[in-house]
Formats: C-alpha cells, structure tokens, sequence
C-alpha cells in the first residue's frame, strides 16, 4: 500500500455536517412512530453511532450482519445472513442503515427480509449511494453522498480488514 496515496473525497467535517442533518430529518419523519434501526453490520456501524445520536426520539436499536462480498471489491449476488435480526420487529418502523448502496443487493434483500418478518414500514438510509453500479431498483429514501464509481474506503468501510476507523471517505491513486 506503500506505492499509493489517499484521495480524500468527503472530509470529516463535511461527513459530520451531512449526518447532522440526516438525523434530524430522521427524527422529524419519524417522531410519531415507533422507529427501530437496524444497523447492518460492519461497514456501517460508525455511521450508524453517529446517526441516532441525532435523531431525538424514542429508537430502539439493532444489528444485523450480511455478507455479498468477502474480501472482493464486487457483490457475488448472494447475500447471506451472518447474524439475524436480534429483535421482534412486527409493528416497528424499520429505518435500515448502511454504509453504501452499491449493486442495491444487499439493501433490498434486507428490506424485503424486514418487511416478510411483520415490520409496518421500511425504510433506507445510506452514508453513501453509488447509483452508477446499480443492480437493484433502489434508491436509498435518506442518503449522505452519491458518489462515482470509485471503490472507497474509511468511515466504516473497509479495505481488507482495515480502514474502518478512518474518519473520512478516500479511494487509493497511484504515486
């Protein structure tokens, strides 16, 4: 990793800014429910922290792990439940949250999964969105940052095993 350099493409401060204003959305849409995140796990769980802390209602909070991609920089097109919804969730209002919407695999087989497990609504919430590589019809309903085609890594996401506590958002160049 030596023989490349970071490009930062959202700063710390422009990724804090943008969650304060996602979280207050948030709680304004959501003020009268009975809001239920579900942070899904890894590459969002930063996000997710730093999310609800903005969100001034009552929210319960869950996790729930999925993999569609190992160590690769694309989706296999098979998303697989690690870890399942910890909770009951019939009668909640699902917010799921995630790190980036990519192929949209993975957001809507987890959504469809919610709604098949008795939730009353289900909505998205992404860090970033990446409609350029989309495979899925979907489109976050509340999202950070769309983004190019570029593979990027920190705030939670991941390049390897590594990265994740990088507080911004940057992709590798060549020296």
């Amino acid at each position: 990793m030596e023989d490349k350099k970071r490009n930062i493409l959202i700063t710390e401060e422009k990724i804090k800014g943008r969650i304060k204003e996602l979280g207050y959305t948030i709680a304004e849409d959501y003020k009268d429910k009975n809001l239920y995140v579900l942070s899904l796990l890894r590459g969002s769980f930063i996000f997710t922290a730093d999310l609800v802390r903005y969100i001034d209602a009552p929210v319960k909070i869950g996790f729930m792990t999925t993999s569609s991609y190992g160590n690769s920089e694309e989706t296999s097109g098979n998303v697989m439940i690690v870890n399942d919804l910890p909770d009951d969730i019939t009668g909640y209002d699902v917010l799921v949250v995630d790190d980036i919407v990519d192929s949209g695999i993975t957001m809507k087989f987890v959504m469809d999964y919610v709604k098949s497990k008795g939730a009353a609504t289900v909505k998205s919430c992404a860090l970033l969105d990446k409609p350029e590589r989309r495979k899925a019809d979907i489109k976050p309903d509340y999202c950070g940052f769309q983004i190019p085609d570029v593979f990027v890594v920190g705030y939670g996401l991941n390049y390897g095993d590594y990265f994740r506590n990088v507080p911004y958002i940057f992709n590798w160049e060549e020296k």
